[in-house]
């Protein structure tokens, strides 16, 4: 029985009173570079920019189809899922409660309060989303509204799974490939749940951030697992826990079919997105693309998905994701050099550049011997080969030099 494929179709028919589906988009720059038929499955322009609407606005829909009378909910978020279901709450008229972190952009929270309007109530608490989400459940037990899970309910799941509808009546056929980012396991769980009976032969690559695992560990431990530490670069995407639910759905997944992305690599992907082809996409809407090329063998001549899953970017962050892109290209690098206390050292330094190297950070440090100061410098050049030629004429004339750029320690206190 196909019985969660009629859900899932069930579900993007309801949908259709809410927005029409999201593009289905040939890319020709990918498809080319690729040698392949490279689709991509635009999630970041939904009306609140990520697929999470398609979840909240389903939960919510079958609580109230059971409990009419229901007409509370309440989630804890800091991002998409927020917007989400600020949205559906407005849709249905409704109250939602959205309890988010104290640290939260301010910009995240405007967006929140502009899709929900008068129907919305924000409450800023905790310095983490922990205690934040912790605040928001025991708000719910007593209050007795319904809590929206992002990810760990079936319903959200289901919601998730039109993801897969649409793109599969989009194409008019199975595609060879889907690539799917991954946090907590809703949209990977959704959109396979639902393929996997509908298209069978299709395959599946799953990504997640380097720095946030979650699914990789929970297929390592036969179960989900919080991971003691995360990187939360990849905001939409950096969950420390797999959801229980998630999990049932996806524990057939192999482990070679889960690849890692590394933050600063994203930060390339995303740049070559917006300058090449003009799309936004915040970090986890980049994931999928972002693997692309440790697939090349396998997708040549083959038809791929790829989820663009949310294209909600702060352009203050910009010049961060810039750096970090710098950094993991080559072109970027920063270093303490021990720089002699004579006249004429800074111009002999200065004539060792190139004519493609740009002084971006240039700070003294402190004094380390009576001959000697140290220097904090930042490089940037076109290629990364010039950083060979630059450090071997620092060693001809004997300067000495540290390369600090990959040290974590060190560039979270200096740079």
């Amino acid at each position: 029985m196909k019985e969660f494929a009629m859900a899932a179709r069930a579900t993007t028919r309801a949908l259709r009173d809410l927005f029409p589906r999201t593009p289905l988009q040939k890319n020709e720059f990918l498809s080319r570079r690729y040698a392949a038929e490279i689709w991509l499955k635009r999630e970041d322009l939904s009306p609140v920019r990520s697929y999470k609407l398609r979840g909240a606005y389903n939960a919510m829909r079958k609580v109230r189809a059971v409990s009419p009378d229901q007409r509370h909910f309440v989630c804890a978020s800091a991002g998409n899922h927020a917007q989400g279901v600020a949205f559906a709450c407005h849709h249905f008229g409704v109250l939602g409660t959205i309890f988010m972190p104290v640290t939260t952009p301010q910009q995240k929270i405007d967006k929140t309060r502009t899709f929900g309007g008068a129907d919305v109530k924000i409450v800023l608490t905790g310095d983490y989303f922990d205690q934040t989400l912790l605040a928001a459940q025991k708000y719910c037990a007593d209050e007795g509204a319904h809590f929206l899970s992002p990810f760990d309910d079936e319903d959200v799941i289901e919601g998730q799974a039109s993801v897969g509808v649409e793109l599969l009546d989009q194409l008019g056929r199975a595609p060879d490939l889907v690539i799917l980012p991954v946090g907590g396991g809703g949209l990977s769980a959704g959109v396979t749940s639902f393929l996997r009976q509908e298209a069978p032969q299709t395959a599946y690559r799953f990504v997640e951030p380097r720095g946030g695992a979650s699914l990789t560990a929970a297929l390592q431990a036969q179960g989900p697992v919080k991971l003691p530490t995360i990187n939360s670069f990849v905001d939409g995407a950096a969950v420390a826990r797999l959801g229980d639910k998630t999990y049932a759905r996806l524990n057939w997944v192999k482990p070679e079919e889960v690849l890692l992305a590394p933050e600063d690599r994203i930060c390339v992907t995303m740049l070559q997105m917006l300058n090449v082809e003009g799309i936004v996409l915040e970090p986890a809407g980049a994931l999928s693309v972002d693997v692309l090329p440790e697939l090349a063998d396998l997708i040549a001549g083959k038809t791929v998905v790829c989820v663009t899953s949310g294209g909600n970017f702060d352009f203050e962050r910009l010049p961060e994701v810039k750096e970090r892109a710098q950094r993991y290209s080559g072109v970027k690098k920063y270093f303490i050099l021990r720089m002699p206390q004579r006249p004429g050292a800074l111009r002999d330094f200065l004539e060792m550049l190139g004519p493609d190297d740009d002084i971006a950070r240039f700070e003294y440090l402190k004094k380390s011997a009576r001959n000697f100061g140290s220097v904090l410098i930042g490089i940037e050049t076109k290629d990364a080969a010039n950083f060979e030629r630059l450090f071997a004429k620092l060693d001809v004339a004997a300067f000495a030099y540290r390369d600090i750029t990959n040290d974590d320690i060190l560039s979270e206190f200096l740079i």
